[in-house]
């Protein structure tokens, strides 16, 4: 099941249902099932802190995440928490030229992503991560969900 939480701020995530059904899609066309796995809209605070203390970055980022590997190796499940900073989002949005919510929709398949293995830390790997990303966010405007 996937679900949606605030800590620390007010974000409200409109069209739940829809986003939970393309989250699902999107694992469904990785190969693999979606299993529990929460997102956390937060705050810049709260997230930075998240950073420093269970990756040692202190710096802000749009998004942590934290698979389950274990149950996506071994059952084809995927399970984990993407933790998602509502102000650095709302930031960037401007410097991808893009709108707030449609550049939260893409760090939201970008956390779905990581849940399904994939990296981004290599020139090579972000340019197919991007091609994912806007693979699965035309999906989305698709509205076949």
């Amino acid at each position: 099941m996937i679900h949606f939480y605030t800590q620390d701020c007010n974000y409200n995530l409109q069209q739940r249902l829809k986003i939970r059904r393309w989250i699902a899609e999107v694992i469904r066309r990785e190969g693999y099932t979606a299993g529990e796995i929460n997102y956390i809209f937060c705050s810049s605070a709260y997230h930075r802190q998240m950073n420093r203390d269970f990756l040692g970055h202190d710096y802000f980022t749009d998004a942590i995440t934290f698979e389950d590997r274990e149950s996506r190796v071994h059952e084809g499940i995927v399970s984990g928490e993407v933790y998602i900073d509502v102000d650095t989002v709302t930031d960037n949005a401007p410097m991808y030229n893009a709108l707030p919510i449609n550049e939260m929709r893409r760090v939201i398949v970008h956390g779905a992503l990581h849940l399904c293995g994939h990296k981004d830390k290599t020139p090579t790997a972000e340019r197919n991560m991007r091609r994912m990303e806007n693979r699965y966010l035309k999906l989305l405007r698709e509205e076949i969900l």
